[in-house]
């Protein structure tokens, strides 16, 4: 790689620009052209070997810059960011620009062998690790601290002069997009290698299991309307639907797994090395030397960073949990106090009483919310973890974990008033903690109400369309992020079915039916229902190890790139072994 640097010319007759950088008005010329001049310096002095073209606007203010690459410097960005491409064989392999003739469609003069949002991906990667050398301070901002190995993009963000950097639109390729995605109404699945290829694996990974676990939602759907409509209160009903939501839930989320890795197999994101990755922009340390890679790149010590986490952010969560688990304490005295004022009463004004403490705990709630996600982006981040795929996992675990508690305790609710009133309670879903919390309505109290998983499917189907509509239209085109998975969303999902079968076991004890059977005894009627939960759990456990995560052929695959991986470091090691023979 070193020596395919130093020939790589930053000169392209053709410039096509891929990321907009948008800087704060009056930021000073010199620092400009500091920032400039490291995006487009040799990788040898520390810069990104990019292409930077200025849009001079109406006024002419010069605070938008466009950049690009020339075509080689991108096919040696493939390569540094590991991505994986289908080679002539069908394999699919990490590209290499040595052994760039190997691949399919590869030729010199093909500039769409790398996607575009594979191109904004590369960009995006060469800018986050401009990292500083030298300088102690950024040019023309003396209070604006450098560092040695410190991020220069993110401490211009920090600072104010640098507002934001975002992927540009292909409007052909936008069009064309939109018609098969949504422009007219079809039956059929949504175009994912399509969205993958404009929006990035992320993006299409979320469509894709949305659809996935709206189809799946079909079979508890068809169930649940004639168990509501015929007598479904009657006892053996209950407990075949509630034994079907067990299997329902365990095997369609060991069948994504599967169909996740043929998917990430075919786009190549399951065989990027990610222990590998770079470091993400926020990552900060001494300047040092990458052991296993040998580049040049911040060092932070792990301890450190555990001793933050099991310390301070674990002891910070499990207050703020104690603090939600006290509030809704409070929430459920006030909805007994409610009731009984409204028993003793009976008037309008008491019946408006009733949805007081409703109101009082979802306002709570939301600021609750909102204090304890800014509160967990800030330990996360202070946590300096050196991975982006790493800081999301751990932000998302500590954010879920907070909105866990609230809505298992909303949905618990539910449940108790479904007993009675035969409510359900339906909330828009537009991302994968709404998809969670759906989840939850149907694996946990679908029994209770099996309408549920009618209105999720309908749901899902209108938030399919929405949420392409706001993609294309709507919302700024997000940079492209390989990944392999739904990443720790997969444990959440799981964690949940665990829980539901704990909480349809507790259900069934509930009925009266069950309570019929213990007249005499409750504990024995506590232990028969703990016995049952353990079976359960115990058939749960059993199939999620019986279905592979991955099918036959893509293991088979992945066992044969490893072994070619092997034999060809064997050979290599050979060779150096013969050369040193000779000498």
């Amino acid at each position: 790689m070193a020596e395919s640097w130093s020939f790589l010319d930053t000169f392209e007759p053709n410039f096509r620009p891929l990321v907009v950088i948008e800087l704060a008005k009056g930021t000073k010329e010199e620092t400009i052209e500091w920032f400039t001049k490291r995006i487009v310096d040799k990788k040898a002095n520390g810069g990104a070997q990019l292409l930077v073209k200025p849009l001079v606007t109406e006024n002419g203010d010069e605070t938008i810059y466009l950049v690009g690459a020339s075509h080689l410097r991108l096919l040696l960005g493939a390569e540094t960011v590991g991505l994986v491409k289908e080679c002539n064989d069908n394999s699919m392999r990490t590209f290499t620009y040595s052994s760039r003739k190997t691949f399919k469609d590869f030729a010199d003069d093909n500039h769409n062998f790398l996607t575009m949002a594979e191109c904004q991906y590369i960009i995006k990667h060469e800018l986050e690790n401009l990292r500083a050398k030298d300088e102690k301070i950024i040019p023309g901002y003396p209070q604006a601290k450098l560092y040695p190995g410190k991020s220069i993009v993110r401490r211009l963000l920090t600072s104010g002069i640098l507002v934001q950097i975002f992927p540009l639109h292909d409007r052909e390729e936008l069009k064309k997009l939109r018609h098969s995605w949504y422009g007219r109404v079809k039956v059929g699945y949504q175009p994912l290698d399509e969205i993958r290829c404009y929006f990035g694996e992320t993006i299409a990974l979320y469509f894709g299991f949305l659809e996935y676990f709206t189809f799946a939602l079909i079979p508890m759907a068809v169930i649940g309307i004639p168990y509501y409509v015929f007598a479904w209160e009657d006892y053996d009903k209950y407990v075949m639907f509630a034994t079907f939501n067990l299997l329902w839930s365990t095997v369609i989320l060991e069948v994504w797994k599967r169909i996740c890795a043929i998917v990430t197999y075919r786009w190549g994101t399951l065989l990027m090395k990610r222990q590998f990755e770079e470091p993400r922009p926020g990552f900060h340390g001494v300047l040092g030397i990458n052991p296993i890679t040998g580049r040049e790149e911040p060092v932070y010590s792990s301890i450190k960073r555990q001793i933050r986490i099991y310390l301070v952010s674990l002891p910070f969560v499990c207050l703020c949990l104690y603090f939600s688990l006290y509030v809704m304490m409070i929430y459920f005295d006030l909805e007994q106090w409610a009731l009984d004022y409204h028993e003793e009463n009976e008037s309008n004004f008491s019946s408006l009483m009733l949805f007081v403490p409703s109101i009082i705990y979802a306002v709570v709630i939301e600021i609750m919310n909102r204090i304890y996600r800014y509160a967990a982006e800030f330990l996360t981040s202070w946590e300096n973890h050196r991975l982006e795929s790493s800081y999301q996992n751990h932000l998302i675990l500590k954010v879920l974990v907070f909105n866990f508690l609230n809505c298992f305790a909303s949905l618990f609710y539910i449940a108790f008033v479904l007993f009675d009133m035969k409510l359900l309670r339906q909330g828009t879903f537009d991302d994968y903690l709404e998809l969670f919390l759906q989840f939850g309505y149907v694996s946990l109290f679908s029994c209770v109400y099996p309408l549920a998983a009618v209105f999720a499917v309908l749901n899902n189907i209108t938030e399919i369309y929405s949420d392409a509509l706001k993609m294309c239209r709507v919302y700024k085109r997000p940079f492209a992020e390989p990944t392999a998975s739904i990443g720790v969303w997969q444990l959440a999902f799981e964690t949940m079915s665990v829980i539901s079968v704990v909480t349809n076991c507790i259900l069934i004890g509930m009925s009266p039916q069950v309570n019929a059977l213990f007249p005499d005894s409750k504990m024995d009627l506590i232990l028969t229902v703990a016995l049952v939960e353990h079976l359960l759990l115990a058939i749960k456990f059993i199939m999620a190890f019986v279905i592979p995560d991955k099918p036959r052929d893509i293991q088979i695959k992945l066992a044969k790139l490893e072994f070619e991986s092997l034999e060809a470091l064997k050979q290599q090691q050979m060779k150096l072994a013969a050369e040193s023979l000779k000498e």
